[in-house]
């Protein structure tokens, strides 16, 4: 008797969980790893569509915007650039840099070249060559990305450092790394603003190499 009467209520418990929906735990790992915050896809999904675009469309005359900036910083910003953060944080430039490689560093993980823009034979800005890229101006120059769409501090860092390692790997991976003094470059990307003194550290988001 007692084993039917718990039959019984094994059923009728059963029977109240027929409205609920089951999802298997497989399922339930899809779903999580869908929703998953990842910065290498999200970056991948914008960057032909809407990275590269900007910058080929935002960005300004080398000697333009260094000019403007040796003026005021903020009226080449306001023109050329974007800040994520009022106050103190500084300005991104979003730059169109044509010139000459007049030197090139490739023993560091960190490489560069240095290219002169105004044929005084002199290098005006260094131009990240990897595939260590520091910084985040690709990501801090664009002004559709919105720091107050990611849940913190350390999702928004992680954002920026995708932006180098699809740069990186799309990019910086399929140039030349010697033999470059001499040759013509051609690159949109952008820089932040330089210290006094110090060469602009210009990050290319689209970059070609001419004889």
């Amino acid at each position: 008797m007692r084993t039917a009467r718990r039959a019984a209520a094994l059923f009728l418990c059963l029977a109240a969980l027929t409205g609920c929906k089951l999802v298997k735990t497989a399922d339930e790992e899809k779903i999580a790893e869908a929703n998953a915050f990842n910065p290498d896809r999200m970056v991948a999904d914008i960057w032909s569509e809407k990275v590269v675009p900007f910058y080929e469309t935002r960005s300004g005359k080398f000697p333009e915007v260094m000019a403007l900036i040796a003026s005021s910083p903020d009226q080449a910003g306001e023109k050329f650039g974007h800040k994520e953060k009022q106050g103190t944080a500084p300005w991104t430039y979003a730059v169109h840099v044509t010139g000459k490689i007049v030197a090139e560093e490739m023993k560091s993980r960190a490489a560069y070249v240095e290219v002169d823009v105004d044929n005084d034979g002199k290098g005006d800005l260094r131009v990240a060559w990897g595939p260590a890229v520091r910084g985040t101006a690709l990501r801090d120059a664009l002004s559709f990305v919105d720091f107050n769409s990611f849940k913190n501090q350390i999702e928004w860092a992680q954002f920026g450092k995708s932006f180098n390692t699809h740069m990186n790997a799309t990019v910086l991976s399929k140039l030349p790394r010697e033999g470059l003094t001499g040759k013509t470059l051609d690159a949109y990307g952008a820089f932040p603003l330089p210290s006094s003194g110090q060469l602009p550290q210009f990050v290319p988001a689209k970059i070609s190499i001419g004889g």
